[in-house]
This record gives structure tokens, sequence and C-alpha cells, in this order.
């Protein structure tokens, strides 16, 4: 697939002059939307436990608390992306983040576990309308020649609010209730609301798609059944369950139907034809299948630095800084490492760090020194950060610019579900193998409660008082076999994306003066 030739002073020059200052506002943006995640991941210990400290919720809750929005941002993307480009993506962006201030102020006052899964669903439609036109306003205020290095820093804000996020939802936990991890982004929000107003230009597709009202709710409906029957299979350690086969071979049907519709459809919401060109596609897998393992292996993280080695949600956000600080300081230079040695042996490369670090975690023990878990993480941010801007520079650059939200949207779409087929699966395998090495150690009454998960039995063993203490060993060891046998699935996925990439992703690029002296030999 080619991408035309774009003239270059398709930019306003009042437009060109604040490119920067307009890249500022747009990372503001993006900071909300992946802060609200990140600081998250530090909560949900809290969160699980019992009134009034949390809301007493379920690993299969918090999995849900997490993936209600996810699903809801994914399955809407491509429509937000859509409107983006027909509607103008500015309006689309202060609408977004109008709905996602909102979703945060009501989940901050969330009385149950149901009503704080509803609100991030609600913050997930703010986020969906967000995410894509951040990008799509990017690559309308840049030439082509500066996006690479654009793409790059936007690429480094991730890092930022990834390093951000942690340590603020300590600082608030240590002092606040649970909810103020979600009232924090109504400030931001309404700061970002201001600037853009001010600052951003709008800019839409002179040949917008129509919307595919049909395509949006197949895939919506397809995924929910999809991680739902996944996330079910965990909870009881059985996927052989008859409910957890029919939901997941329901997800998937109405996923294959979606495909058809789609491939039939005049208007689709995803356009299948983009697949056909391998670099396309095999970038897009790349962010999917680096998501999966990511997402799947931060949940687990969380509960091995708080429940296993006892660390406070603060200092479990700074145990975490270092894969942000990696992301955030190699992001932006990465373009540089794909300049020397091309799209190809960068992204493998960052996907062979990662699938390496994913397996280092399954030698994590209870007393492992606390410095080898960093330096896993700063290696994990580092191979994050060459898969993220090569990536994304490939899939911005494959789509002519006015489709600037479709591509974007579809970046988006497949690393959130990604992300959210990696929490589902790889927490459902956590779950599964951790009530597998802990259920003949609990009494038989409490062990489908209390087998759950680790802080299920902690919580169990604190009820029983001091005839408790004796689970506590048998929890940790059921969690870190657990871990071990998660860790090492999220490496194998790692190395499936290694292999797309190392076969389908191009080389490097010549530089314009290597071109020239090949036309010049051509020539002779």
């Amino acid at each position: 697939m080619t991408t035309p030739a774009v003239p270059a002073t398709r930019i306003p020059e009042a437009v060109h002059r604040r490119r920067w200052a307009i890249l500022g506002v747009l990372m503001l943006s993006l900071l909300i939307v992946v802060l609200d995640n990140s600081i998250l991941n530090v909560a949900i210990k809290t969160i699980s436990t019992p009134a009034p400290t949390g809301l007493g919720a379920t690993q299969s809750e918090l999995e849900w608390a997490i993936n209600a929005y996810t699903l809801v941002f994914a399955g809407l993307l491509f429509s937000a992306g859509l409107l983006g480009d027909r509607l103008g993506r500015k309006k689309v962006l202060l609408g977004g983040l109008f709905v996602f201030g909102v979703g945060s102020a009501l989940a901050a006052s969330s009385g149950t576990p149901v009503e704080l899964i509803s609100f991030r669903a609600v913050m997930g439609l703010g986020a969906a309308f967000v995410m894509p036109a951040t990008l799509a306003v990017l690559m309308n205020v840049f030439e082509r020649d500066e996006q690479p290095k654009a793409i790059g820093i936007w690429a480094g804000g991730v890092g930022l609010a990834i390093a951000i996020g942690p340590i603020t939802g300590g600082v608030l936990l240590d002092h606040f209730w649970w909810g103020s991890v979600f009232l924090i982004n109504v400030p931001i929000v309404i700061l970002a609301l201001g600037l853009m107003i001010w600052l951003v230009p709008d800019s839409r597709d002179p040949k917008p798609g129509r919307i595919d009202p049909v395509g949006v709710v197949l895939s919506v409906i397809g995924l929910v059944l999809l991680v739902y029957g996944i996330i079910k299979g965990g909870q009881l350690a059985d996927f052989t369950d008859p409910t957890v086969l029919a939901t997941i071979g329901a997800g998937l049907a109405v996923l294959v139907g979606f495909v058809v519709f789609e491939k039939r459809s005049s208007h689709p919401s995803i356009d299948v034809t983009y697949f056909k060109d391998k670099v396309f596609s095999s970038a897009i897998s790349a962010i999917a299948l680096v998501f999966f393992a990511l997402m799947g292996v931060t949940f687990f993280a969380v509960f091995y630095t708080q429940s296993v080695r006892g660390y406070s949600p603060l200092q479990t956000g700074l145990l975490m800084l270092p894969l942000a600080v990696a992301q955030l300081v190699f992001a932006p230079r990465a373009r540089l490492v794909v300049d020397r040695f091309g799209n190809k042996a960068t992204t493998t490369g960052g996907m062979l760090l990662i699938a390496a670090m994913l397996a280092a975690f399954a030698g994590l023990e209870a007393d492992t020194p606390i410095w080898i878990l960093e330096v896993i993480f700063f290696l994990m941010g580092t191979g994050m950060a060459h898969i993220m801007t090569p990536t994304s520079v490939v899939i911005m650059q494959a789509l002519p610019r006015e489709k600037a939200g479709s591509a974007s949207a579809l970046s988006n779409t497949f690393r959130q579900v990604g992300g959210a087929l990696g929490i589902a699966v790889l927490g459902s395998v956590l779950s599964a193998a951790y009530r597998s090495g802990i259920e003949d150690k609990l009494p038989a009454a409490a062990r489908h409660s209390a087998g759950e998960s680790i802080e299920a039995t902690l919580g169990f063993a604190a009820k029983l008082g001091p005839e408790g203490d004796a689970l506590v060993g048998p929890a940790n060891d059921a969690f870190l076999h657990a871990m071990h046998v998660t860790a090492l699935c999220g490496a194998g996925v790692a190395l499936v994306g290694a292999v797309v990439v190392g076969l389908w992703l191009p080389g490097r690029t010549p530089a314009p003066e290597e071109k020239e002296a090949e036309l010049v030999s051509a020539d002779n």
C-alpha cells in the first residue's frame, strides 16, 4: 500500500508555528487516558480489600474493572476515529475529554464493584474519542519529515504517564480514599479542555466514511462474550465448563460474523483491505501481541510486589518507575535506531527483549533481591520503546494523511484488544494456576471463595486470626508458582510477535543520498 505524495505546503503557517505547543496539549490529553490505567494498576489491591478501605472486589471483578474500560474503548475506537474524520477531530477530542471527566467523577463515588465497573465503561467511552483524535491531529499539524520525531515524543508521553501514574496513585492512596485515583482526572481534564479550545486547530477528512452501527455492535458483543468466557474459565479454574466453552464459542462466532460483515459492507468500520499489506498487518499484530503480554504481566506484578513482598502502593509505584523511565528516554530516540538498523531489526530486537524479561519473571521468588526486578522493568520499558515508535510510524504512514483518524484508531483498537485479552487470558491462567496450588490447603467450605486469588486467601486467613497464619506461606508459594506459569505464557506470546515482525516488517529504509546513488548506478 503506497501513500500519495504529500506537498510540502499542506499545513498552514500559523498552525506550523505552534505545532510543538499543540503536541504538548495532545500529550496532556493522552496522559489522562493512559494515566488512569497505570494508576488503577497500583490501586487494584486496595480496591480488593473489604470496606471501608476498599470495595472488597474479587479478582474477576478487578479484571472487569479494567476490561470494562478497555472493551468499550476498543469496541468504539474505530467509529470514534471515523466520527473525528467526519465531524472534526477537535470537536471529538473536546467531547471525549468531557465524558471521560464525568466518568472519572462517578467512578470515584462508586459504592460497589458493579458501580465501579459501570462507570469505568463510561470512562472508556470518553477515552475512545480522545486517543485516535490525538494522533490524527498530530499527523495534520506536522509535515511528513517531522512525523517520526513527533510520534516518538508522543509515544514518550505514554512512558511519562506510566511513570506518573503509579507514583501518583501511591501518594493518593497513602493520604486519601481509593476513589481519589479517579477524582484526580477531573482537574487535568479541565486544564486540557481549556488549552485545547485555545490552541488546537480542527481538521477532518474531506471524504469521510459512513458510520457502521452494525459493525460496532457486533465487535463489542463479540469481544465482551470472548473476554467474559475467558475470565469465567479462570475464575472456575475449568476451561472445559459448558458455560465457559459456550460463551467463548459464541464470542468467536460473533467476531467471525463481524469480519464477514465488514468485508461485504460498503462502509465498514474496519476496512479489511488494509490488512492485505503485510507490513501494515505485521506492525498492527506486533502492537497487539506486545500489549497482550505486557498488560497481563503488569496485572500480576502488582500482587507480587504488594501481597508477596509487602510493599505499599506508593513503594510499588516507585518500583515500576524504571519501566516508565526507559520508555520516556528511549521512545523519542528509537527513530535514530530505526535510521541505523531499520524497522525490522529494531522491532524484532525489542520483541525479543520483552520475551526475555517476561521469562525472567519466572525466576523471581519471595526473597529475590529487589534490584533484579528493577532491571527487568527497565529492560521491558526499553523493549517497549523500540516497538511502539517504529510500528506507530509504519502504521500512520501506510495510509494517506486524510485517513489519519482511521489509521490511529486501528492501531489503538488492536493495542487495547491485545491488552484486554492479555489481562483476561493471562489473568485467568494466573487464577487457575493459583487455585490448583492452594485448594488442598483450604477447608472444603472455603475453597471456592478463598481460593480465587492470593488476596482472597489472605483475607480469609486474617478472619481466622492466629490460626490463619499457617496459610500465608502456602498462599505465597501458590502465587509464585502461578506467576511463573503466567510469565512464561506471556514470554511465548512475545516470541510469536518477534517472529511476525521478523518475517514481514521492512528492513532499513535507504537514506536520500543512498537512494540517489542507487538511481545513478541504475542509469549507468
